[in-house]
């Protein structure tokens, strides 16, 4: 399993120099940031920082969207960073939500979405396209086509990610919720006649590490909150008796969304939220906690956890997943090749005893 981190892109530009670096060394392979670019700064500059700053760290939008930019903008962004980065961008992408929602505007739909990804993948190509009657080409973008990962929660979105997507991201750390949308998204992909089991999973929530359950849940609760808008426009579109109860029962005592306070811990947005709600979304309590609910995602597919870093305390928290729970999912594989390094040196003496 792969550990990545999204930050908020309304911290200090050093710190979060500071936090890609510190991530980067304590085994984190991923870094995400929220684009929403009224709300917070703009992520490709946050993003060009990290690139900058870091040697391997995979780096991407979670998520941008079809509608904030013009596609050629955001082609030529990636094909751009993708030349800084060495090649370590990621796409991720969906409708839209904090970003369009702040500014009196809806979500995309998922055809446009789905068209908007393959126009990306062209031009960070190389390749000509008709744009909007005329044809567009990056001629000096040769850093690689970006992996493409769709957020999504309905239907309609997932079969979609089954389609085209290199990676599902699944806002959520329900295992039920989790093996309803994998479901779709196998469905998509087997009715594309591609290979479901290429598709990476990303589970992404909040988390806090801590004995003191109380505690653990005020950092997080605003993240079902924020999971809360997305529910509401699936409500709005499917017949309820199409939805997982586990995803719809708890939005019924909703009484709004303030995106001002949007992915803020203490936030009024999240009054709503029951424990139960925090318990089953989120990943909190001791690190033996965070390894047993991060081994059932494991065991469903997951194949990336990504920490929604917003608590306030997030050097401390990347300290403690560092040292208390990655090291735990490395285990196997530093055993495994342990035993081909002694191999490595004895060849040589097999050789000269035959000579």
């Amino acid at each position: 399993m792969d550990f990545g981190i999204t930050f908020k892109s309304d911290i200090p530009p050093q710190r979060t120099v500071k936090i890609a670096r510190q991530a980067e060394a304590a085994g984190f392979s991923y870094i995400w940031a929220f684009d929403s670019h009224v709300l917070w700064q703009e992520v490709y500059t946050l993003l060009t920082l990290c690139a900058l700053n870091t040697k391997t760290m995979k780096l991407g939008p979670c998520v941008t969207n079809p509608r904030v930019r013009d596609w050629t903008v955001t082609a030529s962004i990636f094909a751009t960073l993708q030349r800084i980065s060495g090649g370590r961008m990621q796409l991720g992408i969906g409708r839209g939500d904090s970003s369009r929602r702040v500014l009196g505007k809806k979500p995309t739909t998922v055809e446009v979405m789905e068209e908007c990804i393959q126009y990306i993948r062209d031009l960070t190509a190389g390749k000509a396209v008709q744009y909007e009657g005329t044809e567009a080409r990056l001629t000096w973008a040769d850093g690689g086509v970006p992996p493409v990962w769709v957020a999504g929660y309905g239907p309609k979105a997932l079969h979609a990610a089954g389609r085209v997507a290199d990676g599902i991201i699944l806002q959520f750390a329900d295992p039920h919720l989790i093996k309803w949308c994998l479901g779709f998204v196998r469905e998509g992909a087997e009715q594309a006649g591609r290979d479901y089991s290429k598709i990476q999973v990303m589970s992404a929530s909040a988390t806090f590490v801590s004995d003191d359950l109380e505690r653990a849940r005020d950092k997080v609760r605003w993240f079902p909150a924020l999971v809360s808008n997305h529910v509401v426009d699936l409500i709005s579109k499917y017949d309820p008796a199409q939805l997982p109860q586990e995803l719809t029962a708890y939005v019924r005592d909703r009484q709004g969304y303030n995106y001002l306070h949007h992915a803020e811990v203490g936030s009024s947005n999240a009054q709503f939220v029951t424990d139960e709600i925090v318990d089953r979304y989120c990943v909190i309590g001791s690190p033996r906690e965070q390894i047993r609910r991060l081994e059932e995602l494991r065991d469903l597919g997951v194949t990336q956890y990504n920490i929604y870093l917003m608590c306030t305390e997030e050097e401390k928290q990347l300290a403690l997943y560092g040292k208390e729970v990655i090291p735990h999912f490395n285990k196997k594989t530093m055993r495994l090749a342990k035993p081909a390094k002694k191999a490595a040196k004895k060849a040589p003496a097999k050789k000269k005893a035959r000579r």
